[in-house]
């Protein structure tokens, strides 16, 4: 398969190209400036807002690993999003989004979040807030084969590779020791697993180490 991903040169991005890559995928990485992104086929350096349709043209899917931490950045999730989408819309070509944890319910009737929760530290609320904001637009879109994947709420950059999760849908969900926690390198796997025989067209999955 012919994979682009977009924003490649951070954490999540990297794994995903390099998990795409041991699979035996093509793999072009998108980034804003030249850098080296082991496991990539091509390294495209474009910021995204210059992308165009001729950019993402032919590929079988393409992964969103965009991600703004500053308050000024913030609304960026959401504005690169429907970029990408105004250039994937009619096509063929699968779009699946690294997402937040922050925006899963907590409870069976959905009207509540995990940011809504006491614990939910106020340092991240603005992320959760602009992460959630993108992925109420993202469902508007009839016109984009999206997939919308959020991680466990204890996302570890660093964390290893177990070869094992649990996919879960709209709630958190916790594994067998009451953990919501997931490493990149799983979460890339999960992506991958998804690009490569996933059918939860325009809906949100989530993922926790199993």
């Amino acid at each position: 398969m012919k994979i682009a991903v977009i924003a490649a040169s951070g954490r999540a991005g990297r794994k995903i190209v390099m998990e795409a890559k041991s699979r035996g995928h093509e793999v072009t990485a998108f980034v804003r400036s030249d850098c080296k992104i082991e496991g990539a086929d091509k390294v495209i350096v474009k910021d995204i807002f210059d992308l165009a349709k001729e950019d993402l043209s032919g590929f079988d899917a393409a992964v969103d690993a965009f991600g703004a931490w500053t308050p000024e950045t913030l609304p960026q999730h959401g504005t690169t999003l429907a970029h990408i989408c105004g250039i994937l819309s009619g096509t063929d070509t699968r779009l699946l989004v690294v997402g937040g944890a922050g925006s899963l319910y907590v409870n069976k009737e959905h009207t509540m979040c995990v940011s809504d929760t006491p614990g939910f530290p106020e340092s991240y609320k603005p992320l959760a807030a602009a992460m959630a904001k993108a992925l109420v637009e993202l469902r508007k879109r009839d016109d984009v084969k999206w997939t919308y994947i959020s991680p466990a709420g204890d996302f570890q950059a660093e964390g290893e590779r177990s070869g094992k999760y649990i996919l879960g849908g709209e709630e958190l969900t916790l594994n067998s020791r009451g953990e919501s926690i997931i490493s990149y390198a799983d979460y890339a796997m999960s992506m991958l697993d998804e690009i490569e025989k996933g059918s939860h067209i325009r809906q949100r999955i989530s993922v926790v180490r199993e």
